[in-house]
């Protein structure tokens, strides 16, 4: 076995792998960026060595850099976790070359299915199913719609190489296939450095089912079982689960062996996951499925596996680098309950999902919390006070749950989610939340279309409880503090000698802004009147970071992050965001107006659709935006004139720039 490995790679999956090496006595090094110099991984590592800028070209891609940190360290192995060079075979004939092992797969298998048109050629000669499409070289924009056309519309658009949903278009008229086209191949460029792709039959109310392989240097291969990643959101997976809902023994075998096939087809060694679209417009059938990919590494939803097979995959990877053999057979493997993942990402899900950025000033999860035999694992790459990067995946957590049953394990995934609390920047779990409770998703009836046909009812708000913006006008009167901790000068706000004590405060919250007005009836009690509210609120008890209060007559419990300019309340499994307003300010309004297009995120400049005194139709694409190796497309807000674009291709913006400006209507 290993002494010492690096680790090619950072954030969740970084940490994920030191916590198993340091259980099996292997010594880590973690390689970082300068924006992750003060990381959670690098702090985790026994050792850790710079290897560029912050921009992933520069840094984590950098094949040559991290090799050489590797010799440096003594490191004897290099594990390159999922995503940037993790299926580069290039790579991996590099770490060889230089006298180190490779933890993962041979590069003859990672080339073999680096290629998604390649892929599916050996794969139709190994006997396994494969979606219609064109998987031909030509990357002529006419021919492709050609054989779009022949394939018949849906189509799906895909970048040949890599993963992730990057360089993936769905397609439904012909007249959007070029700007598809255009975009996937951008993003493809991006992400993987090759911008081909391929058009595939889509499947219009599909599953996404993927077998777990492992291989050993022995020439074993067994499957552990499947997954269910079915609820995406822009190709993105956002729940999985294992086993899959509604999967008969007869088609588990049959998918099971297909993918052990594929695996012996390219001699796969390692860790590697063999994808499988899935008719799901009824029950599953043994002829109703199609081999979509391999990814040959470890994946994200990896968890959820090792759950209901009680296995340390991270630790199966060592061994079988290290030589050793599979220690059991196909018939040797059971699965135990049910698992379910759910990715918690900073974005905002209102806006489409686009990624957001800021500093966690909060962060709390029930981790580890066992409930009659369900259990909670939560696996993050970052820490309270933490900056979310504009450069990587913003990815925060996976909240992965384990239960007897399917019940029992969803019933746990949706008491866990309302209990996590993340302030500082906006995130998902919200969403995740509701679709934990949706109505399909607790019958098991999912597919990769239920997000987007659900997604206002997913997305819908709650009414304000009469309780919280009650509770941040105290917070923002420093009033909810534990007695013993708050300034005692703070206690005599709006102090009277003869009559009730009043103060006056200006929030602002998504549905507008609050004037609230507080009457102090007794040190604990207080009327809130104002912005269509009246309510009593007696605060009971504050400790552990609970505060304990009624309202009008109703106990209840919540928490709260207060901070110069913002208060985050944690209630009832929400959470609700308060902006404090300076009331000498509190009358201005946005100077840019309604005739402006703003960045939503940091990001790149990667292409812009229109110019100065163009005329525009509301919805045209005028400017891509690249953040977080991913495409947004920026569209125009009304029917109009373009009168300044104030940005070039290739620029680097901040959130809230000034993009464009259109013509005053009335102009």
């Amino acid at each position: 076995m290993f002494r010492k490995i690096l680790i090619a790679n950072r954030g969740e999956i970084a940490c994920r792998v030191i916590a198993t090496a340091r259980r099996m006595g292997i010594a880590t090094v973690a390689v970082y960026s300068d924006a992750d110099a003060a990381s959670k991984h690098v702090a985790m590592a026994d050792g850790a060595v710079r290897i560029g800028a912050a921009a992933v070209a520069e840094s984590y891609l950098k094949g040559d850099a991290i090799i050489a940190a590797a010799l440096r360290t003594g490191a004897e192995a290099i594990h390159s976790g999922y995503g940037f060079l993790s299926e580069n075979p290039g790579f991996v004939e590099a770490v060889q070359a230089a006298g180190l092992g490779f933890i993962g797969p041979p590069a003859s298998a990672i080339r073999a299915m680096g290629l998604k048109d390649a892929a599916k050629a050996l794969m139709i000669k190994a006997g396994v199913p494969v979606v219609p499409g064109y998987h031909g070289e030509s990357q002529d924009p006419a021919h492709l719609a050609a054989e779009a056309a022949a394939i018949g519309y849906p189509v799906l658009i895909k970048a040949r190489a890599g993963g992730g949903g990057k360089g993936m278009r769905l397609v439904t008229d012909p007249g959007d296939f070029a700007q598809a086209l255009e975009s996937a191949q951008r993003e493809a460029r991006s992400s993987f450095g090759d911008p081909a792709c391929l058009v595939e039959k889509y499947i219009t109310q599909p599953r996404h089912i993927e077998i777990q392989v492992f291989g050993d240097t022995q020439g074993h291969v067994v499957h552990l079982f499947e997954r269910d990643c079915s609820l995406q959101r822009r190709h993105q997976k956002v729940i999985e689960e294992a086993p899959a809902p509604g999967m008969p023994a007869e088609v588990r075998a049959a998918m099971g062996k297909a993918a052990v096939e594929a695996a012996r087809a390219i001699g796969y060694q390692g860790a590697g996951t063999v994808e499988f679209i899935v008719d799901g417009s009824g029950p599953l059938r043994p002829d109703g499925f199609w081999f979509m990919e391999m990814n040959t590494r470890l994946q994200v939803e990896h968890p959820v596996s090792e759950a209901i097979t009680g296995l340390d995959f991270v630790e199966l990877q060592l061994r079988i680098a290290a030589g050793e053999p599979l220690p059991f057979r196909q018939q040797d493997l059971r699965i135990d309950g049910w698992a379910f993942e759910a990715r918690i990402y900073a974005e905002d899900v209102e806006k489409g999902f686009l990624p957001a950025t800021g500093t966690l000033e909060h962060l709390s999860f029930p981790e580890g919390v066992e409930f009659r035999r369900g259990a909670v694992r939560i696996d993050s790459g970052v820490r309270q006070g933490d900056e979310i990067s504009p450069w990587y995946d913003p990815m925060i957590a996976k909240v992965v749950v384990h239960g007897p049953d399917r019940t029992a394990a969803r019933n746990l995934l949706s008491t866990t989610l309302e209990h996590c609390r993340i302030a500082g920047s906006t995130t998902n779990l919200e969403f995740l939340a509701a679709l934990s409770r949706h109505d399909g998703f607790r019958a098991g009836d999912v597919d990769t279309g239920l997000i987007a046909r659900d997604l206002d009812q997913l997305i819908a708000a709650a009414p304000l409880p009469a309780a919280a913006p009650a509770l941040a006008a105290l917070a923002a009167l420093n009033l909810l503090d534990p007695p013993q901790a708050a300034d005692p000068w703070d206690r005599l706000t709006g102090w009277r000698g003869w009559s009730a004590a009043e103060s006056f405060v200006a929030l602002d919250h998504k549905d507008g802004p609050l004037a609230l007005r507080v009457i102090h009836l007794d040190p604990r009690q207080f009327h809130v009147t104002g912005a269509g509210y009246d309510t009593t609120l007696t605060l009971l008890d504050h400790r552990d970071g609970a505060l304990r209060f009624s309202c009008d007559g109703l106990q209840s419990t919540a928490h709260f992050v207060a901070t110069p300019d913002r208060i985050s309340l944690f209630l009832s499994g929400r959470k609700h965001d308060f902006t404090r307003i300076d009331p000498l300010l509190a009358g201005e309004h946005d100077a840019a107006g309604g005739d402006t297009i703003l960045a939503p995120m940091p990001g790149l400049v990667a292409a812009l659709r229109t110019s100065a005194g163009a005329r525009v139709t509301k919805g045209d694409a005028l400017i891509f935006i690249e953040a977080m190796k991913m495409e947004h497309i920026l569209t125009a807000p009304r029917d109009g004139i373009v009168a300044e674009v104030l940005v070039a291709e290739g620029d680097q913006v901040s959130d809230g720039t000034v993009l464009v400006r259109m013509e005053a209507e009335d102009g």
